[in-house]
């Protein structure tokens, strides 16, 4: 899917035809975004505007040369931006480039950062002059979605941990791999933002980014820190929730082990009494008595009753 953006009477246009893009002067140009894009229509953006959009492969490098790249008139950009699945959170690469004050997008998925940024264009078009203001808004949002993303997380932290303190219905296996699971959703996100804190601060130290734009990325490096703290946060939290589970499971498994503890030593005298009687020995005068067999078990139910009453003075049960 192919969207162009550009400026007629102080509004921003948007088209999506292939066929309409050589009728748009160059100098109106503000972002070509391509999404799922044909071959076709990323060769003819690639040619018509002489730029090379970065493969999927080269998006995915961690160096920092491959992250970020300058030119004279041009910044080439790999970056990678969170998409939120069923199973959890997902690295969708994104090639961006800045070239002519036009910025250049190619993406796989339908992020919900670009939509965003979209609705916010809409809102302010007469805002949106050049592509360094666009992308200054992708970036803005996505870090705004991190931030709620953490918020989110921390909340479900929180309901987690009540229902451990509480000792709802859940297996032991079950809320280990919630915590596991949340601590991996908690390092994509530092693991985005930090991406987004490389991003900045490489776009700061460029010399061809617009210095009327550089307090406004000082300003979003100050949030990234905050959500670093907010994230370094939840991460100690979660350790600390896992610690606090298991403790709860060690003193269950040491109550458990008490209780067979207790009965093992209570039946302990009660099995003496009967090993005693039990053997075959022919000269045995208890055998004879009357009431022998009714002593016996009496004997016995008064030892390990004995034995009960003294662990519970003792506040061993």
């Amino acid at each position: 899917m192919l969207r162009i953006y550009y400026k007629k009477d102080r509004r921003l246009i948007k088209e999506t035809d292939l066929e309409d893009l050589r009728d748009i002067a160059m100098s109106s140009m503000v972002w070509v975004d391509l999404q799922n894009s044909t071959i076709k229509e990323k060769v003819t953006v690639e040619t018509y505007f002489d730029i090379k959009y970065s493969s999927e492969e080269e998006s995915q490098e961690i160096e920092s040369s491959s992250r970020f790249s300058e030119f004279e008139d041009e910044l080439i950009i790999n970056s990678n931006f969170l998409s939120i699945t069923p199973e959890g959170f997902e690295y969708c690469p994104v090639s961006i480039i800045v070239e002519k004050g036009i910025l250049f997008t190619y993406r796989s998925n339908d992020l919900k950062t670009f939509s965003e940024s979209v609705k916010k264009i809409r809102a302010s078009p007469a805002s949106f002059v050049n592509g360094y203001q666009v992308l200054m808004t992708l970036l803005e949002t996505s870090i705004d979605l991190d931030a709620d993303l953490i918020e989110a997380l921390a909340r479900k932290i929180a309901k987690l941990n009540q229902d451990i303190i509480l000792r709802q219905k859940r297996s032991d296996e079950e809320v280990l791999i919630q915590i596991s699971s949340f601590q991996n959703e908690t390092m994509s996100l530092r693991e985005n933002i930090i991406d987004k804190q490389r991003l900045i601060s490489a776009l700061m130290k460029s010399n061809s980014f617009p210095e009327e734009y550089m307090a406004f990325l000082r300003i979003m490096i100050k949030d990234i820190n905050s959500i670093l703290e907010h994230n370094k946060f939840a991460f100690e939290r979660l350790e600390y929730l896992q610690d606090t589970f298991m403790g709860f499971v060690n003193i269950e498994q040491n109550r458990i082990i008490k209780i067979f503890t207790v009965a093992t030593v209570a039946f302990m005298p009660p099995t003496l009494i009967a090993s005693i009687y039990g053997m075959n020995f022919k000269i045995m005068p208890e055998l004879n008595w009357e009431w022998g067999y009714a002593a016996a078990v009496l004997l016995m139910i008064a030892s390990s009753l004995f034995t009960l009453i003294y662990f519970k003075k003792k506040n061993w049960l």
